[in-house]
């Protein structure tokens, strides 16, 4: 009888090792672009695996993505990593300046028109996975 529950302990500890290694490594791999700003939009936040991403479309400039603005013009050279798009981009269009919604939107859907390459439906980025 102890070895049966021993074994059973053991299938269990093993099985929660498992899960928990692949929840963690699931996670590091995947962020969603869930900007806090939208406050529970009409459809999901998009998946979205960053680093697989830029290896993939050979992206070796951060600026390529993480743009910087002053006075309506780019800034070569400077990038906004660590700084969420909503710091810039308010929720409605302000002049010129896209919205939050529209900026990601333009930034992903031009960029994979333009390539011929990548998701530009709504599901096919906002899964809910």
């Amino acid at each position: 009888m102890k070895m049966k529950r021993l074994g059973i302990f053991a299938a269990v500890a093993a099985l929660a090792t498992f899960l928990c290694i692949a929840t963690a490594y699931s996670q590091d791999d995947i962020v969603q672009l869930d900007d806090p700003a939208f406050n529970g939009g009409q459809r999901p936040p998009a998946v979205f695996a960053h680093d697989l991403h830029n290896e993939k479309a050979e992206i070796d400039d951060c600026a390529a993505c993480h743009h910087v603005y002053e006075n309506g013009q780019r800034v070569e050279g400077q990038d906004s990593v660590g700084t969420s798009c909503s710091e810039c981009h308010e929720l409605k269009n302000k002049g010129s300046q896209p919205g939050l919604m529209l900026a990601y939107h333009k930034q992903c859907k031009t960029c994979h028109e333009e390539k011929g390459k990548g998701p530009v439906a709504c599901g096919e980025c906002h899964t809910g996975k």
